[in-house]
C-alpha cells in the first residue's frame, strides 16, 4: 500500500496514465504468471480511468458491474452491494442496527440487479464481454470509498473466470484499503488517505459520466486486443 497525505490528479485520464505507471510491474499477475490481462472498468467514473491504463498496457477493456445496495430512506448509505454473476456483498451489521428485514434486502437487491442487467445491455450492445477464463483481470474505478462496490466487482471478476484479481484506483480511504487487501489477490492505490473526504476531492476537473461518455469511452478500445504486461 502506497500512502500519502494527500493528491490532485487534473482528471480521470491522468489519473489512470499515473495507475498504468504502477500497474506495469512484473509482478502486479505474479499468481497468473503469463495470463493474458483484462482490464476491467467499475462504471461510470471508473471507465474514464481505465481507457488510458488500457491503453497503456496494451490490454482488452471491459465493464464490470455493480452497484451499492441503498437502505431505505437513506440512498447514499450502502447496506452492500450486488454485481453480475450473482455477486452480493451485505453489511449484516449494518442491517441490523437499522432494522432493515429480509425481505427489504431482497427487494432492494432485485431492483438493483435489474438496473445492472440494463446497464449491461447499453454498454455492450456493440461488443460482447471480454472473455476472463484464466486472464489476469485489473478492476479499476476511478476512486473507494467504503470498498464494498469494488468487492462486489472483485468478485463478479473471479465468477467470471479470472484466475487472478487485482483492486486498482487512483484514491482509496484506508477502511477501503484494508477491505481490499483482504478480497483482492492485489491491491494497488498510490494515494490513500486516512483522512478521505470523497473521491472528487481528489480530482481538479471531476465531471459525471453519463451512460453515452460510457459506451463511447469503451468503444475507443478494442475489446479483442491482447493483453500484454
Amino acid at each position: 500500500m502506497l500512502v500519502s497525505g494527500g493528491g490532485i490528479y487534473r482528471d480521470r485520464e491522468e489519473a489512470g496514465e499515473r495507475l498504468a505507471a504502477l500497474l506495469r510491474g512484473g509482478d502486479v499477475c505474479a499468481g497468473a504468471p503469463g495470463a493474458r490481462v483484462v482490464v476491467l472498468a467499475a462504471p461510470r467514473g471508473g471507465v474514464g480511468v481505465a481507457v488510458p491504463v488500457a491503453r497503456a498496457l496494451g490490454a482488452p477493456l471491459d465493464v464490470v458491474l455493480a452497484r451499492k445496495l441503498p437502505a431505505p430512506g437513506n440512498p447514499e448509505l450502502g447496506l452492500g452491494a450486488v454485481g453480475e454473476g450473482g455477486v452480493r456483498v451485505v453489511d449484516e451489521s449494518l442491517v441490523q442496527l437499522l432494522g432493515v428485514t429480509e425481505s427489504q434486502v431482497e427487494e432492494i437487491a432485485a431492483r438493483v440487479v435489474g438496473e445492472i442487467e440494463s446497464r449491461a445491455r447499453k454498454y455492450r450492445r456493440t461488443r460482447p464481454a471480454v472473455e476472463l477464463a484464466g486472464a489476469c483481470a485489473l478492476v479499476i474505478d476511478d476512486g473507494i470509498a467504503t470498498g464494498a462496490t469494488m468487492e462486489a466487482a472483485v468478485e463478479s471478476a473471479r465468477r467470471r473466470g479470472a484466475a487472478w484479481v487485482v483492486a486498482a484506483a487512483p484514491v482509496s480511504s484506508d477502511e477501503a484499503a484494508r477491505r481490499l487487501e483482504a478480497a483482492a489477490d492485489r491491491f494497488i492505490c498510490p494515494v490513500v488517505d486516512p483522512y478521505f473526504v470523497g473521491v472528487g476531492a481528489y480530482y481538479a476537473s471531476f465531471p459525471q459520466l453519463t451512460d453515452e461518455d460510457v459506451v463511447r469511452l469503451l468503444e475507443s478500445v478494442p475489446s479483442g486486443e491482447a493483453g500484454r504486461r
